[in-house]
């Protein structure tokens, strides 16, 4: 009779059926189950309830609704996943362990009950969608039926309460068990041996032998393809173009016991002794591939990683090689973003309408009002939620938990190495670091109400220190990783950060920048309560006009290299970072008020850094956020720190890219750095917008500021060309970096197309094009 186990009153009334038409119940076998095979991070609440419902609901009702009737058995089919656990049967596991208390529960009330934790069974059983042989990889192999009706006879016959009854390969199944961590719960199995990788035959030198003929390139191909031809054996596929070199083992879908299988292969096809947590510990081939070459070229002895022989010099200037960035007004590359700055363009707009803001109810004119924003502009980026996921090989939860930050960083980091003219494929294991500038991570309000779509993503997909440890482990990169929330001049100190590095000699490439996504709308709320935003959104840094920032987002990265190794390695230079300095305005006139001897202290610690005088730099591009206090600060420190000895035909010029974009916070300073790097290889310092007159508030006679209000030249004149940036936090960290122009010989080529500044060569043009 069908019956569905799991409602109450269908149970009932099929009892109450057969008690009517027949002869008393005295046995009831209970068998009913869902298979599942789910990652426990996947399962989601229905999923749980479904799977769990044919076992626990199921057994709870007719336990209850036979209480009266005496029975000569109660027999629960439990599973083995009760017993040990098993991968992807978390719910099942779960659902099958009731029924083992059930039983007991039901002998400690006098009633009949006996549970039995079945492995596979064969001619139909539950896994006979599972082929034979991938059972038998796992060291379950089914059953036979009829062995197993004599286990269910011998259980009842003696009167076993729970008991277990599985055919296992122990030599399979403890070696997948314990190779991820050790266990104790099979040591009194017998026999419960493990599998290693063999003792290698010290006669067999064959293949080191073919291996040592080959050159270092030649050497790690070899290992790489061997790698992946046993982990498509392992994984039963008929050809390597399932196993990507640099896909993690744990994404092309091994398990503990792949793994060990995986191990044991790879040794015996090199004649090594591998250690379990080999595939755990170099997880991809590529990364495995290269920990072979070590050992079977250079030693087992050898350090993976090679140690750098010598300590660059204190003072070694460093070079960014490369840029990438997104930015308002539809920038999508610093190309994009130099057009914008030379046509003069104002990107900011109106608020987004596919982040699902209530805009109307947002805008209140009155600052006054709680809950809202006296301004319906700001610089927002396009299409914010756009993302490869597949291509970075994210799973489709995984991305949705992901703070578009995150998301946002990917694409622009993938950008950067390219235009660096550098495959991120061999970038893998490199001594490369990244340095990231965030201030804020308002997407998780976000999931509150998703909990079931993205739990076991949310911390990693919205904390900040992942902001940077994404990169570094999504391109399998070994240099420092360090996020950096110092407000509004985050980026700037990741690049000051990212350059010590690479003259301490802690890596030797760096991604710098920072990255904002306003998620939500918060920022305009909490500054509308403070007064601090433009009713217009729009940013007149140093104008008479200036009435408050205006708030943007982008995301901009740079990557960075000692000077001499990107000249050796003939690499392009866009400009050089010749000093830099980071400090904090300590005690100053209000926590997030600015403070002008700070600021000239950092400025000419930077100098003094770079080994400059004031007269050295040419320009400025400013802090400039348009705010009646903060610019006329920002302009007196400026003058007073960059005033001595500068002669009197050569201004100091002024801008702020913060007038195109708005202010885009923890991307702001990357912004700034982009732009002067744009302007340095242009010669041409653009025009601030928004400014109908200098603010009154600075006396600008007296100094040696000249503010930006159209497009210049920018000539060399027989002197190297520098610029100072600046940018300021809100909780009072200060930074300044000092750019300058890149050495004569950099670009023997000349700008060109692809250059993220100039323009095209006459001629043919090659195009890369990338594609997963």
């Amino acid at each position: 009779t069908a019956c569905d186990l799991a409602d109450r009153d269908a149970v009932a009334a099929l009892l109450d059926r057969l008690r009517a038409d027949g002869p008393p119940i005295r046995a009831v076998l209970h068998t009913a189950g869902l298979p599942q095979t789910t990652p426990l991070a996947d399962v989601t609440p229905a999923e749980l309830a479904e799977v769990t419902a044919g076992k626990v609901a199921g057994a709870a009702h007719l336990h209850e609704l036979l209480a009266g009737d005496e029975l000569d058995a109660f027999v629960l089919y439990s599973s083995i996943a009760a017993t040990w656990g098993s991968a992807g049967q978390a719910g099942y596991a779960a659902g099958n362990a009731y029924l083992d208390t059930l039983a007991q529960r039901r002998r400690a009330d006098g009633l009949a009950g006996t549970a039995i934790a079945w492995g596979s069974w064969g001619e139909g059983g539950m896994h006979a969608a599972d082929s034979d042989r991938a059972l038998r990889r796992r060291g379950v192999p089914p059953m036979d039926a009829d062995v197993a009706m004599g286990a269910l006879r011998q259980a009842l016959d003696h009167d076993d309460v729970t008991v277990t009854v599985a055919d296992v390969d122990w030599s399979r199944f403890v070696a997948a068990y314990t190779a991820a961590r050790p266990s104790h719960l099979f040591d009194r199995v017998t026999p419960a041996v493990t599998v290693d990788g063999g003792k290698p035959d010290p006669t067999d030198d064959g293949f080191r032998a073919r291996l040592a003929a080959l050159p270092p390139a030649g050497q790690e191909t070899l290992l790489r393809d061997l790698v992946r031809a046993e982990a498509a054996a392992v994984l039963g596929h008929p050809s390597t173009d399932q196993v990507p070199a640099d896909r993690a083992f744990r994404d092309l879908g091994f398990d503990s016991l792949a793994a060990v299988q995986l191990r044991d292969r790879v040794g015996r096809a090199t004649g090594m002794t591998l250690p379990s947590t080999v595939v755990f510990d170099h997880p991809s081939a590529a990364e495995l591939a290269r920990f072979l070459r070590t050992a079977l070229v250079a030693g087992a002895d050898a350090p993976v990683e090679a140690a750098h022989t010598a300590r660059p010099a204190a003072d070694e200037p460093v070079a960014i090689v490369s840029m990438a960035c997104r930015f308002p007004g539809g920038v999508s590359s610093p190309q994009e973003l130099w057009r914008l700055l030379a046509d003069g363009v104002d990107a900011v707009g109106p608020m987004p309408t596919d982040r699902g803001w209530d805009l109307d109810g947002l805008f209140d004119s009155d600052p006054e009002r709680v809950g809202t924003s006296y301004t319906r502009s700001g610089g927002f980026l396009a299409d914010v939620a756009g993302f490869d996921a597949a291509f970075f090989g994210i799973n489709p939860r995984e991305a949705l938990a992901m703070d578009p930050q995150q998301r946002l960083l990917l694409h622009t980091t993938w950008e950067a190495f390219e235009s660096a003219g550098l495959d991120p494929h061999r970038l893998r294991g490199s001594a490369t670091g990244v340095f990231v500038g965030t201030n804020g991570q308002d997407y998780a309000t976000l999931l509150l109400g998703a909990r079931a779509e993205v739990e076991g993503y949310q911390a990693t997909g919205n904390g900040a220190s992942v902001v940077s440890g994404r990169l570094a482990y999504a391109f399998g990169l070994h240099g420092p990783a360090v996020t950096v929330d110092t407000a509004c001049s985050s980026s700037l100190v990741a690049l000051h950060l990212a350059a010590q590095a690479l003259r301490s000699g802690e890596c030797d490439l760096a991604l710098a920048g920072g990255v904002t996504v306003m998620s939500t709308p918060g920022a305009f709320l909490e500054f509308s309560r403070q007064r601090g935003l433009a009713a217009d959104g729009r940013v007149k840094a140093f104008a008479a006009a200036a009435d408050g920032t205006g708030w943007g987002e982008g995301v901009g990265v740079l990557l960075l290299q000692r000077l001499s190794d990107a000249q050796r390695e003939g690499r392009r230079i866009l400009a050089v970072v010749r000093g830099s300095a980071v400090n904090s305005d300590g005690a100053s006139n209000g926590l997030t008020a600015p403070n002008g001897p700070a600021q000239q202290r950092v400025i000419r610690a930077a100098l003094g850094n770079a080994g400059l005088t004031p007269a050295d730099v040419d320009a400025i591009e400013a802090h400039g956020t348009g705010t009646t206090l903060g610019d006329p600060i920002e302009a007196q420190a400026l003058a007073a720190a960059y005033g001595p000895d500068r002669p009197a035909d050569r201004p100091l010029w002024l801008g702020s890219v913060k007038s195109n974009l708005g202010h885009t916070q923890a991307a702001a300073g990357a912004a700034s750095l982009i732009k002067m790097v744009l302007a340095l290889r242009h010669g041409t310092l653009p025009a601030t917008l928004h400014v109908d007159a200098p603010t009154p508030h600075v006396d600008w006679s007296a100094g040696p500021l000249a503010l930006l209000t159209e497009p210049r030249p920018w000539a060399a004149d027989g002197r190297t060309r520098r610029a100072g940036v600046s940018s300021f936090g809100i909780s009072g960290t200060n930074a300044h970096v000092i750019l300058e122009e890149a050495p004569a010989d950099s670009d023997p080529a000349g700008p060109s197309a692809s250059d993220p500044a100039g323009p095209a060569r006459d001629g043919a043009l090659p195009w890369p094009v990338s594609a997963a």
